[in-house]
């Protein structure tokens, strides 16, 4: 072979090295840039995770929300935030003023217990009955039910009347009502799945839509607070609680509510009669 040739071979050799060298360093250049843009989108969407978390957290709950809510006032309330809830027949002279807490373990047994004899007094005209909700169980016991519950007894009432206190039986009755510790009354689900049971309720669009956007929040704070104020007129803390013509009614041993339908008439028809 010739020197000439041998040259122009070496020279061919160098070229396609030199363009190798070139193309692996594109290439090496490629990766990099692809690695710091993915660097890059992963920071990013740390950051925006972690925005969003501080977001979330920052948020206040429904609950919170519900305190500067405007408020709504169900049909069949009367007086200046909604919160007088009278159900009876006009030709009553009297009214018994209930004071009740949805996940009161000590309401659902008045309510299983002494509830039918106060709603067959109602239809007969005896007395007409009051409803005060309270909601100091979810303090004392953490949770959101009693209010959520209360809420959706809102919903119930804008119904009807019949609806309202057909729903506060079904809470209250031993096949829904759960035990004080267990705050199953936080759930809407549960909530309408007791209402399906109610005349008037069972698939009500209007009131399961009322239950899910919390309608009635505002309307459940505003009543808990008209039980904190009636407490402190009446001296009286818990629930159940009873009042006719302003004045606490006990049971026999004059200090705390009957729980017994034997009891309950004794004392209401001395109120009846005072």
């Amino acid at each position: 072979m010739s020197k000439r040739n041998t040259q122009a071979a070496k020279t061919a050799a160098r070229e396609r090295l030199r363009a190798e060298r070139e193309r692996e360093a594109k290439r090496a250049k490629t990766r990099r840039q692809i690695i710091v843009a993915l660097s890059v989108v992963g920071v990013l969407a740390a950051a925006g995770g972690v925005g969003y978390a501080i977001v979330q957290a920052n948020k206040p709950d429904s609950w919170e929300a519900a305190k500067t809510a405007k408020l709504v006032k169900p049909a069949h309330s009367t007086g200046k935030d909604g919160t007088t809830v009278v159900i009876g027949k006009d030709s009553a002279k009297k009214t018994l003023v209930m004071y009740e807490d949805p996940r009161c373990p000590a309401c659902a047994q008045f309510e299983q217990t002494v509830g039918s004899t106060v709603d067959k007094d109602v239809e007969d005209g005896k007395y007409k009955i009051q409803f005060v909700g309270a909601t100091f169980i979810d303090n004392n016991v953490p949770g959101v039910g009693s209010k959520n519950a209360l809420s959706a007894l809102g919903a119930a009432l804008d119904v009807s009347p019949e609806a309202f206190l057909k729903y506060k039986t079904a809470l209250y009755s031993t096949k829904y009502h759960p035990e004080e510790t267990e705050d199953k009354f936080k759930d809407d689900d549960y909530l309408i799945e007791v209402a399906n049971s109610v005349d008037g309720l069972k698939g009500n669009k209007k009131f399961q839509t009322a239950v899910k956007d919390g309608t009635y929040d505002k309307w459940a704070l505003v009543m808990s607070k008209k039980f904190d104020a009636d407490g402190a007129k009446y001296d009286f803390q818990g629930t159940p609680s009873l009042v006719m013509d302003g004045k606490k009614i006990t049971g026999s041993d004059g200090k705390t509510t009957p729980m017994s339908v034997p009891d309950f008439n004794t004392a209401l028809q001395k109120a009846l009669n005072s």
